[in-house]
């Protein structure tokens, strides 16, 4: 229970890592919010979670390239559970793996609306309510793709690595505030991504391809983001930020 009392906005959490991270927060007694493009999907995940952690817990639908959809999401936050104290900026879209040249505008704008506008929007309307609480934290979800850059995935790539430099930059400017901004850097999950990244094919050989890349012989997954998430989220950390903390099995070393 080190997040009791604690209120979390998680976005992008009606599954993947998203779905690992709310579900840890709200084990370590945070009350969460859930917000997703599919706010079905949102509600069924709180629904689970509050089913299966005795949390509090609802979800909310929110386009979060959408200025107008996060001013509301920050505002259903702060009035369903009083304030607001821990923000995840989880929600993301890939790239499919392949030349970069054969990226069309319209996809290299909602890359970069989703994977980089959508923190700044966060900021905007998340960090009065952080304020307002005298102080709090922000999670941002970066990648190892910021840090060891793969071919084929260029504009993604360049995308994470805005959250890198976002991540550090806020950090400083917010300390005053108490607000504490911290990133991750996740190696490839078995989510709903992976197959974009891996060109629209997953096949055995593809994905052995990208294991031996992780020294550790594995994939990320929702609980490792989880619990990297409630230990950066909570007290433990109170004197952490800046940081871009590689969860990857050791794929960047």
């Amino acid at each position: 229970m080190r997040l009791a009392g604690k209120v979390a906005l998680v976005t992008g959490a009606a599954s993947g890592f998203g779905a690992g991270i709310a579900a840890c927060l709200a084990r370590e007694g945070a009350q969460v919010m859930i917000a997703d493009l599919d706010g079905d999907g949102a509600a069924r995940q709180a629904a689970e979670i509050a089913a299966s952690h005795q949390a509090a817990a609802a979800g909310i639908a929110a386009d979060v390239s959408a200025d107008a959809e996060v001013k509301a999401m920050i505002d259903a936050t702060v009035d369903r559970f009083g304030g607001l104290d821990i923000l995840v900026n989880n929600a993301g879209v890939p790239q499919r793996m392949g030349p970069m040249l054969e990226v069309d505008e319209a996809q290299f704008d909602r890359i970069f609306a989703v994977n980089v506008k959508s923190i700044y929007l966060a900021a905007i309307h998340g960090v009065p309510a952080l304020a307002g609480r005298g102080g709090g934290s922000i999670v941002n979800m970066a990648s190892t793709a910021a840090l060891r850059p793969r071919p084929g995935l260029t504009w993604y790539n360049a995308s994470k690595g805005a959250v890198v430099t976002m991540t550090k930059s806020m950090a400083v400017e917010l300390a005053p505030q108490k607000i504490r901004v911290n990133a991750l850097c996740p190696v490839a999950g078995r989510t709903p991504m992976l197959k974009e990244f891996m060109g629209g094919e997953e096949t055995e050989e593809i994905r052995q391809k990208f294991l031996a890349g992780i020294p550790l012989g594995r994939f990320s997954t929702p609980e490792d983001l989880g619990m990297a998430t409630v230990y950066l989220a909570s007290d433990e950390a109170s004197f952490i930020t800046g940081v871009c903390l590689e969860v990857d099995g050791g794929r960047c070393i």
